[in-house]
């Protein structure tokens, strides 16, 4: 398999209920649009307002009522590191509980196959770059987002527990930082790429003569656009079976300052920029191996950076309340 355009495969798919967590969030949206787009009929995308996945009762509901042959469990409580750093017992008790939760009644439910999504954050803090599998378990997450980290990491854990004890199929990819349309640009819980769009737009607009940012900009950091990663997680649904954990990346690192540098340029923000380094830069260097995906499943990148950001950044400045996102 060269490349992950190769994801077609009905008898996989055909005639299957798919159960999507986050089912109508930024990554889990574009999952469904591209399941729909294989032919599969019958994909289920709870509601937060029906089925709360924090609450067991309403897991066992879901399940027993839908009957899922699949579940991709994108569904996360999730955010930058202010967000991480004000609420860490929310999004430590909100993510470890929705994946405990959903895959003991995956089990109890036969689920024929689970992927569970984990997150970069879970990466020990000094992991050598690139981030390879074989260094998952090699030490603590890094501290601004450690609890959200662990959360997602123990779910592995059960993951691989629940393959020995019971069986299960069980998968599980760890995506790094993603990006594109329809992203949240919510000013106390964006990630970077929205985050600096959002100023750069608002100080374009409002003619500011400075931006400021936080950190120092030194950190560096690895993206994939959204529609790249849906690709990856369907394709890893379809053709992975180990008990291992999986990246899913670019394999691209760009510091935070040369970011911010073309994300003022695509916007045309000609005022000053200043670096808040009072503030935390987070993990100083992250860039995932992304050799295993590729090997196991064919999965390599298509969006460009560049490309990628003015498709986001087209897209944040055409929504007609632009203030509210």
């Amino acid at each position: 398999m060269s490349n992950v355009n190769k994801i077609h495969n009905n008898d996989f798919w055909n005639s299957k209920h798919v159960l999507v967590t986050g089912g109508s969030g930024f990554l889990g949206s574009v999952v469904v649009r591209k399941l729909k787009g294989l032919g599969v009929n019958s994909i289920i995308v709870p509601r937060s307002s029906d089925y709360d996945l924090r609450d067991r009762s309403a897991i066992k509901e879901l399940l027993e009522g839908t009957k899922p042959d699949y579940l991709i469990h994108l569904a996360a409580h999730v955010g930058g590191i202010s967000a991480n750093m004000k609420y860490p017992g929310e999004f430590f008790y909100d993510n470890a509980i929705m994946g405990i939760e959903l895959i003991e009644q995956a089990r109890v439910n036969d689920v024929k196959k689970t992927l569970i999504v984990g997150t970069v954050c879970s990466y020990p803090s000094r992991t050598p770059v690139p981030f390879s599998e074989s260094e998952f378990w090699n030490g603590f997450p890094e501290i601004t987002n450690a609890p959200y980290g662990v959360a997602k990491k123990i779910l592995l854990v059960q993951a691989q527990a629940y393959r020995q004890q019971y069986g299960m199929n069980i998968i599980y990819a760890i995506p790094v930082n993603l990006y594109g349309p329809n992203d949240n640009f919510q000013v106390d819980s964006s990630h970077v790429i929205p985050a600096l769009i959002r100023k750069f737009v608002d100080a374009r607009n409002n003619e500011h003569e400075q931006v400021i940012n936080w950190g120092s900009g030194r950190a560096t950091r690895e993206f994939l656009y959204v529609d790249d990663c849906a690709d990856a997680l369907i394709t890893c649904m379809q053709n992975y079976n180990s008990e291992d954990p999986v990246n899913i990346g670019s394999g691209e690192e760009i510091s935070i300052l040369e970011l911010s540098e073309k994300i003022q340029e695509l916007v045309g923000y000609d005022g000053k920029v200043k670096w808040n380094s009072s503030m935390p830069d987070g993990q100083l260097k992250r860039r995932l191996d992304t050799d295993k995906a590729f090997r196991e499943f064919g999965f390599k990148t298509k969006m460009p950076l560049g490309t990628g950001l003015k498709k986001t950044i087209d897209w944040y400045q055409n929504q007609p309340n632009i203030k509210d996102i």
